[in-house]
């Protein structure tokens, strides 16, 4: 099974990921978008607020985030409102989509994944879900066959063998549930890029900026 260390460490990166998830809805600052990673329970993203600043920071330098203006509110700091551009939002689908169909042992990465889903579009979702459960049935395959192959080993010392290879079948069974499900649109979709929306403008939710 892939794990997070053979993942490029800019897919590792979860606050950048959080920054670009965020505005995919629209327009933010970042003080905005930690308090909303505070309220959804995203505690993945450690580190905060710093972690988060730097990652703006980044995704401003490599252009795929970028200033739309300023907002003010009395009694408190002036505050810069970003989007996404283009390039951002592509950017943004294929982290996720990476994370997505690759398996891996580090919880916070497949829970990232999964509570950044909507920037994905339906289709690309359900294909990142099977990529993922088809990869994890791959690795249970080979698990059963070594154990199987440890016949001569006292069944104690292969207990954390069977707890992976329960976990595995239990992650897999759920992702193949969840794949279903959107598929068959018994689980409503959210599509968190409107096809109206132009990134590159900065308009969509754009509201914000200089708001009081």
């Amino acid at each position: 099974m892939r794990s997070s260390q053979s993942l490029d460490r800019k897919d590792r990166d979860l606050a950048a990921l959080a920054v670009l998830a965020m505005l995919a809805v629209g327009p933010r600052h970042p003080y905005d978008i930690h308090r909303l990673l505070l309220e959804t329970g995203k505690v993945f993203v450690t580190g905060l607020p710093r972690s988060l600043y730097h990652a703006v920071s980044r995704l401003e330098k490599e252009r795929l985030i970028k200033p739309i203006g300023t907002q003010r509110q009395v009694g408190r700091p002036e505050r810069t409102v970003y989007a996404l551009t283009a390039a951002g939002r592509a950017e943004a689908r294929r982290r996720v989509e990476v994370l997505l169909r690759t398996p891996t042992s580090d919880t916070d990465i497949t829970y990232a994944a999964l509570s950044f889903l909507a920037v994905l579009e339906r289709g690309q979702a359900v294909a990142a879900l099977h990529a993922r459960t088809e990869k994890l049935s791959e690795t249970i395959e080979r698990l059963t066959a070594d154990l199987a192959g440890a016949n001569t080993v006292q069944p104690l010392l292969l207990v954390e063998s069977e707890y992976e290879l329960a976990r595995l079948r239990a992650e897999r069974d759920w992702m193949s549930e969840i794949a279903e499900e959107i598929a068959s649109g018994r689980l409503e979709w959210l599509d968190a890029f409107p096809p109206e929306d132009d990134p590159e403008d900065g308009s969509a939710g754009a509201t914000t900026a200089g708001g009081s």
